[in-house]
């Protein structure tokens, strides 16, 4: 069988392991050294793929594809990372090309960590796409690529590709208007095509059940969740608990255990490896498909893990679960406590976010905004015909009457520092520019990288809290990314965004198509719910009666 019949068809709890790239060629001596584990990870018999970087923490290396396919040689199952970061969509797009025909079908898609050093200092960004644009480009693919020209007689497809993609979540954050968003996003990117889906490095059981408990209560929980299970050692904790690796991030208790395990004689070592045990044990109980080790560097080490993961009895999870819950002073959880197990109470849910206070984020100029927005915008009515008149009648129908341009420049730049993108996503972000207002112009949902609410790049508050809190107030935080799949069109670069509005020429006339049959489809009874994220529904079990794993979820 391979990855997709065992995670689609089979129950059996699946492991896989990453590794990371490294820079140079497959000559140099630390590439050989990692394809040599690949190989010898693609021969151990308990393990069910191997997973490959593409250019992990911004970090130039070699491509994932050059270790990939040679594993692959050997009959092996791989999973190749696929980021937006340091592609548009054009070179995305080949990229996908060629991993298909090289046989390359399991692929990670991410948006990416923000680019670091390379040749000559730093390097430039790209983010045309993110995660939910990318797997809606693969669905795409995967339906065959519709390549007709305009004023074509006859559609042209190319051939079906077979992608069968992952995505990445995380609810390991600390504010409300971080988890949500987070989840809302995974919930896009199902819809968009993901397949399967691997959970970010934490170390909080409570989180981890919370997580499947809400697949669940949305109606997705036939998607294979595979859960992460990092081998940390000192040095990498360190680092985790400095926020120095984007989307992860340790307590301090947890450290401070850490910092103490190091002055041991093995440094820690046998420690970690079985809180890495205890984490797939958690993992199986709870139902979740598979673990996804990290962090492993050599077959010593994972044969310790698994032979300790196997030593224990079957209900030894349950402890394990009340042990390790290194949650932050403060950190919000989508549902109570359950006293009796130390997880997520599944009959107790969290307060709706319709019924938080007022944030600093409702300011005076968003609400001026919204209504400037409803008058000339909304079809029909307001100052709409009469847009729509001026600018088809204007000597440049893609600036519009010059004074009216005019207005729209100082107007947008005044308050939101617009960028003058000529596709504007302005009433889709809750007035809160993407392009000057998020390092990674993130038009479908935040990223993964926040830092207790603050954009990994800058020690700004992420755009999508910001956003999130003004939905909330208004009841409507369920609406966040009902927008998404958005994909910007650069080539109204410098032109009216107001124009294009009125002449439907923005995406949000010309909506992104998605094929039906890519994304997963939910459970019947189940998906039909538009209960708030954080009032979820009852799941249909919990860790006292653990889902029996020998069927798909």
């Amino acid at each position: 069988m391979n990855l997709r019949e065992k995670l689609e068809k089979h129950g059996d709890f699946l492991l896989g392991v990453e590794l990371v790239s490294t820079r140079g060629t497959l000559t140099e001596t630390r590439a050989a050294r990692t394809l040599a584990f690949a190989e010898e990870l693609a021969a151990h018999d308990r393990i069910d793929w191997v997973s490959f970087t593409d250019n992990a923490g911004g970090n130039p290396q070699l491509a994932p594809a050059a270790l990939a396919r040679i594993v692959r040689a050997s009959g092996r199952d791989v999973v190749v990372h696929l980021s937006c970061k340091d592609f548009n969509r054009n070179a995305l797009e080949s990229e996908a090309w060629h991993l298909a025909s090289e046989g390359l079908h399991n692929l990670l898609v991410l948006s990416g960590d923000y680019p670091g050093p390379g040749l000559a200092g730093a390097a430039k960004p790209v983010f045309d796409i993110d995660s939910v644009g990318l797997l809606s480009l693969l669905a795409n693919l995967n339906a065959g690529l519709d390549v007709t020209r305009p004023g074509a007689h006859q559609s042209a497809r190319l051939a079906a590709t077979e992608f069968f993609p992952a995505c990445v979540v995380t609810n390991f954050k600390l504010h409300e208007n971080e988890v949500i968003p987070q989840l809302l996003k995974l919930e896009k990117k199902l819809q968009c095509g993901a397949r399967w889906i691997i959970n970010q490095i934490g170390y909080d059981s409570r989180k981890i059940h919370e997580l499947i408990l809400w697949l669940r209560s949305r109606g997705w929980g036939h998607v294979p969740l595979i859960g992460n299970v990092y081998v940390l050692n000192p040095a990498v904790a360190r680092l985790f608990r400095e926020k120095r690796i984007p989307g992860v991030v340790i307590s301090d208790e947890l450290a401070a255990i850490c910092e103490a395990k190091s002055r041991e004689p093995d440094r820690g070592r046998s420690w970690f490896l079985e809180l890495a045990a205890r984490q797939i044990a958690i993992y199986r109980g709870l139902g979740y498909r598979g673990a996804y080790l990290g962090g492993i560097h050599s077959r010593a080490d994972l044969d310790a893990v698994l032979a300790l993961a196997d030593s224990f009895s079957s209900d030894a999870w349950r402890g394990f679960a009340r042990e390790i819950r290194f949650s932050r002073p403060g950190e919000f959880f989508l549902y109570a406590e359950d006293a009796s197990t130390g997880l997520a109470n599944a009959d107790r849910p969290n307060t709706s976010p319709s019924t938080r206070r007022p944030s600093r984020n409702v300011t005076y100029s968003y609400r001026f905004a919204k209504a400037v927005h409803a008058a000339m915008f909304t079809p029909g009515k307001g100052l709409w015909n009469f847009g729509k008149k001026v600018t088809a009648s204007a000597r440049d129908p893609m600036q519009g009457p010059r004074l009216l341009r005019a207005v729209e420049k100082i107007g947008k730049s005044a308050m939101f520092d617009c960028r003058d993108c000529g596709d504007c996503s302005l009433p889709e972000t809750a007035f809160l520019c993407p392009e000057s207002a998020c390092a990674k112009n993130q038009r479908n949902g935040p990223c993964g990288g926040t830092r207790d609410g603050l954009c990994e790049v800058e020690d700004y508050e992420c755009i999508w809290s910001r956003a999130y809190d003004r939905l909330a107030h208004e009841g409507r935080a369920e609406q966040l990314l009902e927008h998404a799949p958005v994909i910007q069109d650069q080539s109204l670069r410098g032109t009216s965004s107001w124009a294009n509005t009125w002449q439907g020429r923005d995406h949000l006339t010309r909506k992104l198509s998605v094929p039906p049959a890519a994304a997963p489809v939910p459970v019947t009874g189940r998906g039909e719910s538009t209960v708030p994220p954080s009032t979820p529904q009852t799941a249909p079990s919990s860790p006292e009666s653990p889902p029996d794993t020998t069927q798909p979820s």
